[in-house]
């Protein structure tokens, strides 16, 4: 049975056809509109086999909840959708990078936190299924095409899933902003999943004990603490600059 879900905009709309083009059941468009983005994108709809249906102004702000839709908008089965995390793991060319939400419930902080984790490579991100706001039209929209490009993993218990991550060789760090050990002196080459705690609350008892290491992020302004999307920036950017700079002295050996 289809789990159906609304996905509007360009960026939502036309990484989910590039990716995962079965799972778009309808496709909708603004009925007269022939600007080039809109030709990519019917080509692209053509290539992929799907029907385009023209729509009325009315219509498409029905379909995207009066929400901004840049006259595009899709019906999607979401149960359509990425590779489970070993999947993930099996053919990578570097050591893991992987992003935990801990019960995010936000649907922007989940979409910027999707947007940055695909921005800095982040190889999949993984949430529990309950106490967590899963993948909406508003989560798409903000991730700008993130959420169809990147693996979401939905695990229905966190904490077997840090431990089969573990066993995977992973470490696995967790934020605290009274750890002794700080963002910018914790070696990320190697293996890492950032396990990060939801809005207002952090991570949950059980989850933190699951964690190799806790790093707190350096604050030097009058701001005390950051939101979870800006928190998981501020770290996957860290362990990609890391990377990029052990690679590049790996080759000058």
């Amino acid at each position: 049975m289809s789990n159906k879900r609304i996905l509007h905009g360009f960026h939502a709309v036309t990484a989910r056809l590039a990716r995962l083009p079965d799972s778009v059941l309808e496709l909708y468009v603004a009925r007269g509109r022939h600007d080039p983005r809109m030709a990519e994108l019917l080509k692209l709809a053509e290539r992929q086999g799907r029907r385009v249906i023209p729509a009325d102004p009315a219509r498409l702000d029905g379909l995207a909840g009066h929400q901004r839709h840049q006259g595009v908008a899709a019906v999607i089965d979401a149960n359509k959708t990425f590779m489970s995390l070993e999947d993930v793991l099996e053919d990578l060319a570097e050591p893991p990078l992987l992003l935990v939400l801990d019960g995010v419930t936000d649907p922007h902080n989940l979409g910027a936190c999707l947007r940055v984790a695909d921005a800095m490579g982040v190889h999949a991100v993984i949430a529990p299924k309950d106490k967590s706001v899963g993948i909406t039209a508003t989560v798409s929209k903000v991730a700008c095409g993130a959420a169809e490009v990147l693996p979401y993993i939905v695990v229905t218990n966190l904490a077997r899933t840090l431990r089969d991550i573990k066993d995977a060789g992973i470490w696995i760090a967790g934020t605290d902003m009274d750890a002794d050990t700080d963002l910018f002196h914790f070696d990320q080459t190697g293996p890492l999943a950032w396990v990060m705690g939801a809005e207002g609350h952090g991570m949950r008892r059980l989850t933190r004990e699951h964690c190799d290491v806790l790093v707190n992020i350096p604050m030097f302004g009058t701001v005390e603490s950051l939101n979870v999307s800006v928190a998981s920036g501020m770290c996957v950017a860290e362990s990609r600059r890391q990377r990029v700079r052990a690679a590049e002295a790996a080759a000058k050996a």
